[in-house]
């Protein structure tokens, strides 16, 4: 069972900065592929940002230059940093995984919700302008 907790979401103004934390079960396996995902207000869930087992990473065009995923293996836990806040990203932030290496689509396009079997509760992310 893999269990995926989000944290170290809240209200931050446009420009601002804030770091989100998912403590995350799964790194007893050699392969995984972890993801941040955003459901904004009316729109459908998107995918924000994804790390591969080897360290590679995926970005939507949205915040790249802005987002960085990162993984801390000692702690088992996946962050996102998320910089030069905007009230367009105002949104409620998940966590997913998959036991499964990245598929090409997430590493290209960034990550695609198809591709992950386990997903956190989200934490809200408020930008006010």
């Amino acid at each position: 069972q893999v269990q995926l907790v989000e944290s170290g979401g809240g209200s931050v103004q446009a420009g601002g900065s804030l770091r989100l934390s998912c403590a995350a079960s799964l790194y007893t396996s050699s392969n995984y592929c972890l993801g941040w995902f955003r459901q904004r207000p009316e729109k459908e869930r998107e995918g924000v940002a994804a790390i591969r087992s080897d360290g590679s990473t995926s970005y939507a065009v949205s915040v790249k230059g802005r987002f960085a995923i990162s993984t801390d293996n000692a702690k088992n836990t996946l962050y996102l940093q998320m910089n030069s806040l905007k009230p367009d990203d105002t949104a409620i932030y998940y966590c997913a995984a998959d036991r499964l290496t990245c598929t090409y689509a997430t590493m290209t396009w960034g990550p695609r919700t198809g591709d992950f079997a386990y997903w956190g509760q989200g934490t809200q992310v408020t930008v006010s302008s």
